[in-house]
């Protein structure tokens, strides 16, 4: 990953880390930004959690650590804000609205 894409990432995945660790949670083992490679590793070869090579953190480490990023909605906040930025750059300011009036059926 590179530094220009840890920067857009690690905002997402940092600062909700008071709601991401349990109380009374240690210091973290392993450097986040290497977290999220072994998490982009696994998605991107579709190998195992237990599969993953030696030279990313442990499987269970990522595992963890992926589990409250999902619970505390980190990837789709960036998600949300990724699509925002590139509607912002096609010139479209306001969100789609699809109109679903004519999905529901009129009383006669």
């Amino acid at each position: 990953m590179s530094d220009k894409e840890w920067a857009l990432v690690a905002p997402y995945l940092t600062l909700l880390h008071l709601t991401l660790l349990p109380e009374g949670a240690g210091q973290r083992e392993h450097p986040l930004r290497e977290v999220f490679n072994g998490l982009r590793y696994l998605v991107r070869y579709g190998v195992a959690w237990r599969a993953m090579p030696n030279d990313l953190p442990p499987w269970h480490a990522v595992y963890d650590q992926a589990q409250r990023w999902l619970r505390a909605g980190c990837f789709e906040m960036l998600a949300q804000d990724i699509r925002v930025v590139l509607r912002l750059a096609q010139g479209r300011f306001q969100p789609s609205i699809q109109r679903l009036d004519h999905a529901v059926p009129q009383e006669a």
